[in-house]
């Protein structure tokens, strides 16, 4: 998954772009911001979704897991259309936010017109996507991730070299990928699942009694997606008010945060599917056993990718951007992304524990905690530290988060089971 992003941010970095016109890489910046804000605050479509589903498979309930998928596809279908109706209003606010260096605003706004036409196909893989993973089912998601990446890039490539376009291009690839992972989806459940359309009950899947479960455990995820933007986001607003090119720098090295992050979350949608399971079923000793062997997994991948970036890392930037500037910029800061998985990986190993155990309160307040350091810290450190201290601020976020979780969880995982 990260590739998305990645192949965007590559193909950007080497358009022909200099400090005095126009700034490719910023605006992808800028142009994923704006999705991301979007976006991940819909990602409880994809969390809760697989949370409710594992525990109705835990439960060998067939009829409750078809209800689960109609609620989630319904409600992913009404947010998109109102999400394409509100582009407008959306791309006012976004454009109060930024300052618009080197025609950034700009181009950000080309790229966002035309990709929020994939909203559709975006938050409608979400809600399948949580539904392959709760009925532990990891390989349909992951082969229509394979898919999505091909086509992005081989669309975006076709458009911007095959067809002269820059950014639009670039746009124009994504939502084709997401159009066309949909459609494969769809056919894949149709195949794999299809035995159950016997059971899709709209009026029964929306009721009222089950719609304010639904959205009491995803307002949990809701808020805590809230903070997890803002904390993102904000780190593009900053990077954006600094001096040029620490926006491109920032981009370029918040690639490695997400590449990591998305090895990570395998582990995490892993541990949604198996601790809904193991609590659907009542089988405390296996939840417990699955927490352990993740929290060893990501121990293991959490160094690999240490050594990955010591060495590796000037290579990977090289492969984002031809920009040599930028490139030995981001090697000034690299020792921050060095910090990211050790410090990050139990965070990420806990939302999935906690969002498939549907105990999302605990997320909830460990990223309050780690949103207000985050802000705290930067601010206080910024006239002394500059670009630092939007890092500093960024490495305390995801240690308060670890640490908390881990914590906090202690007593719902080990003790009360």
């Amino acid at each position: 998954m990260p590739l998305l992003g990645m192949v965007d941010t590559a193909i950007a970095g080497h358009l022909d772009a200099s400090s005095d016109s126009l700034d490719y890489i910023g605006a992808i910046a800028v142009g994923t911001m704006i999705f991301n804000i979007i976006y991940w605050n819909f990602g409880f479509l994809r969390m809760g979704t697989s949370g409710f589903t594992a525990q109705a498979y835990g439960a060998n309930d067939v009829r409750e897991q078809t209800n689960i998928l109609t609620r989630a596809c319904s409600v992913a279908l009404i947010s998109a259309l109102l999400l394409i109706v509100l582009q407008k209003p959306i791309s006012v606010l976004a454009a109060s936010l930024i300052e618009d260096k080197n025609s950034v605003m700009r181009l950000a706004l080309t790229y966002f017109f035309i990709r929020i036409w994939a909203a559709p196909a975006t938050l409608g893989m979400y809600a399948l996507k949580g539904w392959f993973i709760g009925m532990q089912d990891s390989k349909t998601p992951m082969w229509i991730s394979i898919l999505i990446n091909i086509l992005n890039i081989g669309f975006s490539l076709l458009f911007v070299v095959g067809y002269g376009m820059d950014i639009d291009g670039v746009a124009w690839g994504t939502v084709v990928a997401q159009y066309g992972g949909l459609l494969t989806t769809i056919a894949l459940w149709l195949k794999k699942y299809g035995f159950l359309k016997r059971h899709i009950n709209i009026r029964q899947a929306l009721q009222w009694d089950k719609l304010k479960m639904f959205f009491k455990v995803n307002s949990d995820i809701f808020l805590r997606t809230i903070c997890l933007v803002l904390v993102t986001s904000y780190f593009t607003v900053a990077s954006s008010s600094m001096p040029y090119p620490t926006l491109a720098v920032n981009t370029i090295l918040m690639q490695l945060f997400t590449l990591f992050s998305y090895f990570m979350d395998g582990f995490a949608y892993a541990a949604e599917s198996l601790c809904g399971k193991f609590k659907g079923a009542g089988d405390y000793a296996n939840l417990r056993k699955s927490v352990s062997q993740l929290l060893k997994w990501g121990t293991g991948l959490s160094m690999a990718f240490v050594v990955l970036y010591f060495f590796g890392g000037e290579n990977i930037l090289g492969i984002l951007t031809d920009k040599q500037e930028i490139i030995d910029k981001s090697g000034d800061h690299i020792f921050w992304v060095l910090l990211i998985p050790v410090t990050g990986f139990v965070a990420f190993l806990y939302d999935g524990i906690l969002i498939g155990m549907t105990e999302t309160g605990i997320m909830r307040n460990a990223i309050f905690v780690a949103t207000a350091l985050f802000f705290v810290l930067f601010f206080s450190l910024k006239p002394l530290l500059g670009n630092d201290a939007l890092w500093i601020g960024f490495i305390t976020y995801l240690s308060a988060r670890s640490i908390l979780m881990a914590l906090l969880s202690r007593r719902k995982i080990f003790i009360n089971g």
